[in-house]
């Protein structure tokens, strides 16, 4: 699961096991290490109506309704897109990428821009 964050807007990307793993699971989480410190981030399903996100003790979570959730996860659709408060919030599935890269993308989904 990749983050990018910019501004008042946080994208998720996951892969497609990672999918899977949401699917199943509700809940899909990465942490990373900073030597003294980390940062965790989450995406978890919610029985709440709206895509929200919060951050709390140095972990991110965005939420996802259960429906939406299953949607997402049991669907061609590529992303839930939200605007939440003063931020934008996106989840993705992540695509292998089209220009050369080092970063292992065998998990990926086929890039329908690929040729």
């Amino acid at each position: 699961m990749k983050i990018r964050i910019k501004g008042n807007s946080l994208r998720y990307r996951l892969t497609r096991s990672e999918v899977e793993h949401f699917a199943t699971e509700g809940v899909c989480k990465e942490v990373t290490n900073f030597g003294d410190d980390h940062l965790t981030y989450v995406l978890q399903r919610t029985a709440e109506y709206d895509v929200f996100a919060t951050f709390k003790n140095n972990i991110i979570t965005l939420f996802i309704p259960e429906a939406l959730a299953d949607e997402w996860t049991s669907t061609d659709r590529v992303g839930i897109e939200a605007d939440n408060g003063p931020m934008h919030l996106l989840l993705e599935k992540d695509f292998m990428c089209t220009d050369a890269t080092t970063e292992d993308q065998s998990d990926n989904y086929p890039n329908p821009l690929a040729r």
